[in-house]
């Protein structure tokens, strides 16, 4: 059976990606509830949403720190009594890491962990519990190929997607029959302000709109994994049969 939002909540929803899909959302009359960590970035967002909701559907704009694990708690506490029929969550924040700076600096990649993993695993840990006391709810987390194998120019990054990856399917797993779905979506490359400076004249390259309407359309079908663009999947499925010994010499 299909399902689609009533009210969501985008979390990182400053990210291209989020944008793109908060925009198809509310043309569909979705209730969103926004939330980044930069006041000004969020008012630019949610005049630039509501100017579009056309009084269709209701924008409402949150600011918090999303790195800041121990105030997360309380901030989806706080989110669910500002709006009690909150039944989907996008987490979306993340940031693509200076991996030099992370083989020098442990400081660096804890960061990097907390920002692309551990922010969204505590989240989900206190989300999960709520939706499942509800029986019902959608969570949808962005993940990235870059965790189905490790690769020596952004091993920092693949393996805060890796592990949330992981939690993800443990979690949607612990959640079967409970009501409530869980869903983990894995972009490739995405030309985003996130991938600035990177090459991006091959032909693996997307537009975020394109993964946005790929987050939606999942969003409203009973999915656990999607990667997208869909050729992803079978990509990654051949990089991960490259035997070690090999692929440790090949430069992915």
């Amino acid at each position: 059976m299909n399902e689609a939002p009533r009210r969501i909540a985008i979390l990182g929803a400053d990210s291209r990606i989020a944008t793109e899909a908060a925009r198809i959302w509310l043309a569909k009359g979705v209730h969103l509830v926004v939330v980044t960590g930069n006041p000004v970035q969020l008012r630019r967002l949610t005049d630039d949403l509501a100017l579009r909701a056309a009084g269709l559907a209701e924008v409402d704009g949150v600011t918090a720190d999303l790195s800041d694990l121990d105030a997360l708690p309380a901030l989806w506490e706080a989110l669910r009594e500002r709006h009690p029929d909150l039944d989907a969550v996008l987490i979306a924040q993340g940031s693509q890491p200076d991996q030099a700076r992370c083989q020098q600096s442990p400081d660096a990649m804890l960061q990097a962990l907390r920002l692309n993993a551990l922010s969204a695993m505590t989240l989900l840990t206190v989300i999960a519990n709520d939706f499942e006391a509800r029986q019902r709810g959608v969570i949808g987390v962005i993940g990235s190929v870059a965790g189905d194998r490790g690769r020596k120019h952004n091993y920092v990054y693949g393996a805060a997607k890796g592990m949330l990856a992981l939690f993800l399917q443990g979690l949607r797993s612990r959640l079967h029959g409970s009501g409530v779905r869980v869903l983990t979506i894995k972009p490739g490359f995405v030309i985003t302000p996130m991938t600035e400076g990177l090459d991006r004249n091959r032909w693996l390259w997307t537009r975020p709109e394109r993964v946005a309407r790929g987050i939606v359309r999942a969003f409203a079908r009973r999915r656990d994994v999607v990667y997208l663009p869909w050729f992803w999947r079978p990509i990654l499925g051949v990089l991960q049969m490259i035997p070690e010994p090999l692929f440790k010499r090949l430069s992915p």
